[in-house]
């Protein structure tokens, strides 16, 4: 009766995490002040950085309160999303009190508000950590089923909100309690020019240096030092939910802090990691820039080393690009120096959208092979990276929008099932985790697909996800793909390559690359 009700409601809504913890969730802005920047400042203008965790929780004795998935000022944020798809300001202002786009506002996550932190299992008695950069149109919230998914494996997930004018719209508080001002998306172009190419890496040195930073108070959280949070409720300490993540997370250990992001995320969680990386490296060519310039005594430079893992959702390539980055982009990750496991700590699944898009999938291969300064990508001296791609799915499948908006993902975006895609990669990321050597709750059989011989899928047994990393066709409509060549098509004659006009925004009003564009 319950799910037959829950059918009638038309509030968009997420189905429950599968893994093993209950997950809470508490949202994070500190001023920039309180922080060591590890790099020269890109603006004055951003004073704070601003992220929400999601955590394995203990199950409060009573509900703690709503988080509800439009952030505040809903109204706001709501009608940059709609600007986002390109209204005009006045046109927005109308379309965003339309009843059913004001029913966004009732959407919750299915977190407990600031719930109490679950004491750690592992050996270290500290919870394995991720931070995660957000997309294009997308903010802390945007991608909330697939990192609570990983925070109820065991997961702590950090999901900072760029201010670099890539989110429809974020809020900067100065004082807590009210929003100061908002910073609206920026909109560039997404064919190359030297006009965009400076653009984006204005975009990135903001991204970056917000990670950084990111890292910078994930260490003082850990370490129980006092941090002002400007979410916190007025009736808290100046820290407000923080003090219960002192001495639980991994995040001294050299390489313990995964990295994941995204498209554009993506493309910053690359070019950042590698900046950390090869921050003494020099190069010959005057004109070339760093948008990141980490000081060798830096606790970041510290943090990032061959071990340091990637996971890279749809990698947009066209902002590693640039004229003036060229030397860091022909130079590999980390994980393909001399002491590093070469590509099995790197992860990159892509949608079937991104797949079919020819020149960002051969820069991709380019990106994550163990020498990106060769036209034809290779890994010969390395075991090769995890590279799959979930058939029928759209750039959005990848994010919280195509559960949120299943009619819109299947009809325009022709995707089908992004609760399943969202598991797929869910599975992925933790196998590739397991395997790595960092402690994370087994996959449920239920999300493993593994149904006895009468058809019927046992519930609440765990186990350890094997078949997922295969590529052997074991899990249905899950494809491998090769570095070296283009295996992995399910029919050639199907799968229309795309244009390299090709353009990302499209991915959330047309379903990106899925048609040949022109200009």
């Amino acid at each position: 009766m319950v799910s037959f009700l829950s059918h009638l409601n038309p509030t968009p809504s997420f189905p429950s995490y599968t893994g093993p913890y209950q997950v809470g969730s508490t949202d994070v802005e500190i001023p920039a002040s309180e922080l060591p920047s590890p790099s020269s400042i890109p603006v004055s203008s951003i004073p704070t950085i601003n992220f929400r965790i999601f955590y394995p929780s203990e199950r409060p004795a009573k509900h703690p309160g709503c988080v509800y998935w439009l952030p505040d000022p809903q109204q706001e944020y709501l009608g940059a999303y709609v600007r986002f798809l390109g209204a005009s300001h006045r046109l927005s202002a109308f379309i965003r009190n339309l009843p059913f786009l004001r029913i966004l506002a009732y959407t919750t996550i299915p977190v407990f508000h600031h719930a109490k932190l679950l004491q750690a299992p592992t050996k270290t008695s500290r919870w394995p950590v991720m931070v995660f950069s957000h997309g294009l149109g997308g903010t802390k919230n945007a991608y909330s089923h697939l990192l609570g998914s990983l925070a109820s494996h065991g997961v702590v997930v950090i999901a900072p909100e760029h201010r670099d004018g890539s989110a429809p719209l974020s809020c900067i508080r100065e004082k807590r309690g009210s929003a100061s001002r908002h910073v609206e998306y920026r909109s560039i172009s997404h064919r190359q020019s030297p006009e965009v190419e400076k653009a984006r890496d204005e975009q990135l040195k903001i991204r970056l240096w917000e990670l950084g930073l990111v890292h910078e108070a994930l260490l003082k959280i850990d370490r129980g030092e006092p941090l002002t949070n400007l979410l916190s409720e007025e009736s808290a300490d100046a820290s407000g939910h923080l003090a219960m993540f002192a001495s639980s997370l991994d995040v001294h250990t050299a390489g313990s802090i995964s990295w994941a992001g995204h498209s554009f995320g993506a493309a910053s969680i690359v070019q950042f990691v590698k900046s950390v990386f090869y921050h003494k490296a020099q190069s010959a060519v005057s004109s070339h820039q760093r948008l990141f310039n980490p000081s060798t005594s830096s606790q970041v430079a510290h943090q990032i080393t061959p071990s340091s893992a990637v996971y890279l959702l749809d990698l947009w390539c066209l902002p590693l690009l640039g004229e003036h980055t060229r030397w860091l982009r022909d130079l590999p990750l980390p994980s393909y120096s001399s002491e590093g496991p070469g590509g099995r700590n790197i992860t990159a699944i892509l949608s079937e959208a991104f797949f079919k898009w020819e020149k960002n999938l051969m820069e991709l291969k380019r990106t994550i092979s163990e020498d990106p300064s060769l036209d034809t990508p290779l890994n010969k001296s390395h075991p090769a990276p995890y590279v799959f791609y979930p058939v029928s799915s759209a750039h959005l499948s990848q994010s919280d929008f195509g559960i949120l908006f299943p009619w819109l993902t299947k009809r325009v975006l022709k995707a089908q099932d992004p609760a399943r895609t969202l598991r797929l990669n869910t599975r992925a990321i933790l196998e590739v985790m397991r395997r790595n050597g960092i402690e994370v709750a087994n996959t449920s059989s239920a999300d493993m697909e593994q149904a006895t011989s009468d058809g019927h899928i046992p519930q609440g047994q765990l186990g350890q996800d094997l078949s997922i990393l295969k590529g052997d066709g074991s899990v249905p409509g899950w494809i491998a793909l090769d570095l070296a060549t283009s295996s992995g098509h399910v029919d050639e004659a199907a799968n229309e390559r795309t244009s390299e006009n090709a353009d990302p925004m499209d991915a959330v009003v047309q379903g990106e690359v899925t048609k040949t564009l022109s200009g």
